[in-house]
């Protein structure tokens, strides 16, 4: 069996974990997990050419046209930091005010958090079963009669694929059966949210948008072949707290990362998330002997020099245990000889939001090879507190707080 070495641990690699029998998978509760990681490629691929399909672009066709005077991005955990790594790129593409706002704050807030006006509401979910995903949409058609909607999910059985059908002003664009990922935590599921979301606008059309995803999918599989057992390694280190480090939409990401360490090790590693520039203030107090830092580099060259002096500033400072640094093309000076760096040549991204597909993957190896460091389970880290979706809680009218409903149940609003 292949194993890897830091230097206090030998474990197993990840083309040894592959490699064990299913049922072998199944006891030690990495299955579904580490299939979905490794999956992403190939998904990746099939979104994209989904995207491209006529049907889907003259589905979007009637929501995009006339242009929408806002567009919110809207999802609850994993999915508002998905919403997160799409607002910049597709307000570049779209050309109007994008933001992102979590499905929660829409609930209780909805009068005070959207955007005057009408606009497009577009609802990123894994399963569109949590209790906020439909409550918000079922409050808005009701009460926002300006605002037309756009679900995209993994689950075609979910509610937001299935209780809106008769609605004119809402459209679903559900994907491969495949990301609608069994485990706990989402992975497959939120790079391909990620994709669809960055492919609407024109995105998709774009006659070379087909071969950035594949460039995209080839650098991945290089780090599943590649790098994988270095992270494996840095995984099995001594670090309690992982620092995520990112700009622009790749704070998205890093959100995505440390909850993804978060969750897989039960709060066992403490986590944060940052910008480069943000981390200065006050956030760098925290950085520790103990801290693993995670670096998601910008493809911006001026904005890369910004993220190279905080890292060449923590080098002098001497501050964390360790670093993992994310891009095409690093520096050299910026890394150190404990540190991992995961180049991805020939990614040669054009825009923002590719490359977070990428430093997503390898916040997931990360927090997956921990997990296993740990004596946990990845499929299921946090049994009897966390569950795949989240439980129902009733959801409240806004005009009548003493008369609560089950939540998706009929209009609260």
């Amino acid at each position: 069996m292949s194993i890897v070495r830091n230097e206090t641990k030998v474990f197993d690699s990840l083309a040894a974990l592959t490699a064990a029998p299913p049922a072998a998978q199944r006891e030690r509760g990495y299955a579904d997990t580490l299939r979905e990681i490794l999956q992403q490629p190939a998904t990746w691929q099939a979104t994209a050419a989904q995207l491209r399909q006529p049907s889907v672009q003259a589905q979007l066709l009637t929501l995009l046209m006339p242009r929408p005077a806002h567009v919110v991005l809207t999802g609850s955990g994993s999915s508002i930091y998905a919403a997160e790594c799409i607002a910049p790129d597709l307000q570049q593409a779209l050309g109007v005010p994008v933001q992102a706002i979590a499905a929660g704050t829409l609930l209780t807030h909805w009068r005070s958090a959207l955007p005057p006006g009408g606009g497009l509401l577009i609802s990123i979910a894994r399963s569109g079963d949590s209790p906020e995903s439909a409550g918000v949409v079922d409050q808005l058609l009701a009460s926002a009669p300006d605002w037309r909607h756009l679900a995209i999910t993994c689950n075609a059985g979910g509610k937001l694929a299935t209780q809106f059908r008769g609605e004119s002003r809402y459209r679903t664009l559900v994907l491969d059966e495949r990301t609608n990922d069994r485990s706990l935590v989402m992975t497959s599921s939120f790079t391909n949210l990620v994709l669809a979301g960055s492919g609407l606008g024109g995105r998709a059309d774009e006659a070379g948008w087909p071969d950035a995803v594949r460039r995209l999918a080839g650098c991945v599989q290089r780090v599943f072949d590649t790098r994988a057992d270095a992270l494996a390694a840095v995984a099995h280190g001594a670090f309690d707290q992982a620092v995520y480090l990112g700009s622009g939409g790749a704070l998205g990401a890093a959100r995505e990362a440390a909850l993804k360490m978060l969750e897989m090790t039960g709060g066992r590693v403490r986590t944060m998330a940052e910008t480069f520039l943000g981390l200065r203030h006050g956030p760098m107090s925290s950085l520790d002997e103990n801290t693993m830092v995670v670096a998601f580099l910008s493809p911006d060259p001026a904005v890369r020099a910004y993220e190279y002096d905080l890292l060449r500033e923590l080098t002098r400072k001497r501050l964390g245990m360790v670093r993992v640094l994310v891009g095409e093309g690093i520096a050299g000076d910026v890394a150190g000889m404990q540190d991992v760096v995961v180049d991805l040549p020939g990614l040669q991204a054009d825009d923002d939001a590719l490359p977070l597909l990428a430093d997503v993957v390898v916040g997931q190896i990360l927090a997956f090879f921990r997990c296993l460091a740990l004596g946990g389970k990845p499929d299921a880290p946090a049994q009897g507190v966390l569950t795949r979706v989240v439980e129902s809680f009733a959801l409240h009218a806004a005009d009548d707080a003493s008369a609560p409903s089950a939540a998706g149940e009929g209009r609260i609003a």
